[in-house]
């Protein structure tokens, strides 16, 4: 299988200067001036490969291991065979996420159709405002008085709405729709995304619902990721915001006047519901559901499958449904289910 049709290989970076690029520890210093071109999971890894190992459980997989090089923590380093150098560091993921991204750089930003220039099967309004370098590709749509910043690349049959302003070193993956939403600097949007459409927001009437009017905003920070097919809604009267670097996954929800801090990150499945306020180093797990008007503290962790009711406290790790501490939640879990093994056991007893 060609695992490089796609992500070709780089020319290769020699690994003294990779250790020091990434501030790692090569352990064998005669091997320094080997060269490595591409990432691979250890279990297939081959010559020129590098890869990462973060836990003991996975040490069998080092027996068919060809790599180059391999990045991980002292513990691990007793396992790794003679044929691969080590890169020794306290933070083996952190360390593998960078060195990826300086071997394939192309793979940090969505796909693109092409590379250069604004395509003349582009429709742009003559009232939009791009600065040099910009890249549009064809069939994108780009409205009235819209604005995007220097080196931003807006994909295929992408839509930017009226007025929409786009800062610099964006990528606006192909098929994404933005309107109504200011977005800063070095902003990633992949395919499908959807932002700044109307939110859920009807009134009870004697003749049925009532649509409320969505007059609102989206405002995204610099250095956001937004998934595939993630929607954000714009808000009612006020805006809807996503904080400095905050990554989001594919099919998240965020409702109208939803507020998210810095530095937070969302699985994918995630919904939000109106103008919670979620903080700043926040980490949701996939699928949780979060009510509306309630507060996520700063630093706060909601596992997976969740479902948040009432407001968490900072730093809090909450899970379950309805969500409660986390070790509350898997407490009554492991009671729950040593009750109905101990009903078991009396059942087959009796019948017995």
């Amino acid at each position: 299988m060609d695992h490089h049709r796609f992500f070709p290989l780089h020319e290769g970076i020699a690994l003294r200067d990779l250790a020091d690029r990434v501030g790692m520890q090569l352990v064998s210093v005669e091997a320094g001036s080997k060269l490595v071109r591409s990432v691979a999971p250890v279990y297939r890894a081959q010559e020129g490969d590098i890869c990462y190992l973060v836990s003991r459980k996975y040490r069998d997989e080092l027996e068919t291991c060809q790599a180059t090089a391999i990045i991980c923590s002292a513990d691990i380093e007793p396992f790794v065979p003679d044929h691969v150098a080590v890169l020794r560091t306290k933070t083996p993921h952190a360390a593998f996420a960078t060195v990826g991204g300086l071997l394939h750089p192309e793979a940090l930003q969505p796909l693109k159709v092409t590379e250069n220039g604004i395509s003349p099967k582009a429709c742009i309004h003559e009232t939009a405002k791009l600065e040099a370098g910009v890249v549009v590709e064809p069939f994108a749509v780009i409205g009235a008085n819209a604005e995007i910043g220097e080196g931003s690349h807006i994909g295929a049959n992408t839509v930017i709405g009226p007025d929409v302003k786009i800062g610099r070193n964006c990528s606006v993956a192909s098929g994404a729709t933005i309107f109504c939403a200011y977005i800063g600097n070095n902003v990633i949007i992949h395919t499908g995304a959807r932002i700044g459409q109307d939110g859920f927001g009807f009134a009870p009437g004697p003749a049925g619902m009532i649509k409320m009017v969505q007059v609102g905003r989206v405002i995204i920070q610099d250095n956001v990721d937004i998934g595939a097919n993630t929607t954000i809604d714009r808000g009612a009267m006020d805006d809807t915001v996503i904080g400095e670097g905050t990554k989001i996954d594919n099919l998240v929800q965020i409702g109208h006047n939803v507020r998210i801090g810095r530095h937070t990150a969302l699985a994918s499945g995630v919904g939000i519901a109106g103008s919670t306020r979620v903080g700043s180093g926040v980490q949701i797990g996939g699928a949780a559901g979060i009510n509306g008007h309630i507060t996520i503290g700063d630093g706060a962790q909601i596992a997976g499958m969740s479902g948040v009711v009432t407001s968490v406290p900072a730093g809090a790790r909450y899970g379950g449904f309805p969500a409660r501490p986390l070790q509350d939640f898997l407490r009554e879990s492991a009671d729950i289910m040593n009750r109905a093994q101990a009903r078991r056991k009396k059942k087959d007893a009796h019948n017995g």
